[in-house]
Parts: structure tokens; C-alpha cells; sequence
């Protein structure tokens, strides 16, 4: 499930006109990331310790990441996870990803020096 979950997702991050140019110009081997992105998903919902990185220093690189950029993530992520996962699951997977998705940006925002504004972002869906 985490690979249907990860490599769906992300085929369609590079076809969106938003995100994909930021990923394809970052990425060059794709199997080599989605392997990794595998990893990191196992080890994130399944806790099995696959995955050997550090996400953080990544996205902080990327001088254009804007919470736009996060919440448009997001928005594809819950979808595809709709789509591929059963509904614990998908549950399962999108408040992992709501939780990565604050958390990064809010290190995002303290290395970029982006005082208490940084707060209110919350990347959570609204209650339907």
C-alpha cells in the first residue's frame, strides 16, 4: 500500500503545474527518491527504521517553498490517499502528512527568521 500510496502520489506531483516544476528540477533519479520516499513512509506509519535521512535540511534549501506549496501538497496527498487507501489507512497516512507538513514548515519559517506568524499555519483539513 505505501508503494501504490507513494509512487501515485508523486506522478502526480510531477504533472502538477505548481509542484512538479519545484520537485523535477531537484530530483533526477526518481526510482532512487520514490525508494527513499518509501522508506520514509514505512518508517513513519510501520515504525520499521528504513529510512535514513534528514528531510529538514532538504526543504530548507528550497528557497521557494511557501505554505501555498505545502498546502497544495497536501490537498493531492489527502486525494491520492482517498483513492488508494482504505479509509483507516487513508486516515492514517494524511494525519502523518498533516503533522510532517507543520512541522517542516515551521522549521522552514524559524531558519528563515519568519517570527510567530509562522504559528497560525495549520495544514490540517477542515471539518467537512
Amino acid at each position: 500500500m505505501i508503494h501504490d500510496l507513494v509512487h501515485s502520489f508523486y506522478a502526480e506531483v510531477r504533472r502538477d503545474p505548481v509542484l512538479g516544476p519545484i520537485f523535477n528540477t531537484r530530483v533526477h533519479d526518481w526510482t532512487e527518491h520514490l525508494d527513499k520516499l518509501c522508506a520514509f513512509w514505512s518508517s513513519v506509519v510501520l515504525m520499521t527504521g528504513r529510512f535514513k535521512g534528514r528531510p529538514m535540511p532538504v526543504h530548507i534549501a528550497i528557497s521557494e517553498i511557501e505554505q501555498a506549496h505545502f498546502e497544495r501538497w497536501l490537498g493531492l496527498f489527502r486525494a491520492t490517499a482517498r483513492r488508494v487507501c482504505p479509509g483507516a489507512a487513508a486516515d492514517l497516512f494524511i494525519d502523518r502528512a498533516e503533522r510532517i507538513a507543520e512541522s517542516l514548515f515551521l522549521g522552514i519559517c524559524l531558519h528563515r527568521g519568519e517570527g510567530p506568524g509562522f504559528a497560525a499555519a495549520k495544514f490540517t483539513a477542515p471539518a467537512s
